[in-house]
């Protein structure tokens, strides 16, 4: 390895661990916007001239996971538990949306900074705006554009606030249910759990651990 390939690696790690440490403690949720503000560090031109040498979002997700564990091993599955038991009881109450959950509350890297996504299923969002506004459950709403191809398509995405975690509901189409989008981190399928699956998944965190057999349980 050249000697400046050696050196834009070493910025590469600096950086991840930056945006890391940025999601961690100063709550950015974005990695997009995490990996910017680092580089701002190491100063612009260098940043923009690393290129290929930006860290990835995997790369990032695993320096936060790093900090979690090592910071916050304790609390972290109370934190977690407590956020899906939020998620879990939204989702029953938007089953009429095939609420699935996404991001950080189902992969299990959540900072006290972390909200909850979900993606709810509809023909319009109205749909799912008046059906808040029936239960009474205020909401703020913004329309993301975003481009498909040569096509520019508009999401809403509804934020609501339960128990002080925000909840942000991305609606789609009915025609995009079994549709999944690409992971802005890992790029391949992204991972999504419906109620079903995040009840089953919040029942095998509550059951205790298997005791390690004595010398007496030891199978013959």
């Amino acid at each position: 390895m050249h000697r400046g390939e050696h050196k834009e690696d070493e910025i590469r790690q600096l950086i991840a661990q930056e945006a890391a440490r940025l999601m961690y403690e100063e709550g950015v949720r974005e990695y997009r916007d995490a990996k910017r503000k680092a580089g701002r560090r190491y100063g612009a031109e260098k940043a923009l001239s690393l290129g290929s040498h930006l860290p990835t979002n995997a790369e990032i997700h695993a320096e936060l996971q790093r900090l979690l564990l090592l910071h916050e091993e304790k609390v972290l599955p109370e934190r977690l538990l407590h956020l899906r038991l939020i998620a879990l009881r939204l989702m029953e109450l938007l089953e009429p949306f095939r609420p699935h959950l996404v991001g950080s509350v189902l992969s299990g890297v959540v900072t006290e900074q972390s909200d909850i996504d979900l993606h709810l299923f509809a023909e319009s969002s109205e749909e799912v705006e008046d059906f808040l506004e029936l239960h009474e459950i205020p909401f703020e709403l913004e329309v993301v554009t975003i481009r498909h191809g040569g096509e520019f398509v508009d999401y809403s995405h509804l934020y609501l606030e339960e128990e002080g975690v925000v909840v942000e509901c991305t609606v789609y189409p009915l025609s995009d249910l079994h549709r999944i989008p690409k992971s802005s981190i890992t790029g391949k399928a992204m991972e999504r759990s419906t109620t079903k699956q995040l009840r089953r998944l919040i029942a095998t965190m509550a059951e205790p651990p298997e005791a390690p057999l004595t010398s007496s349980q030891s199978p013959t």
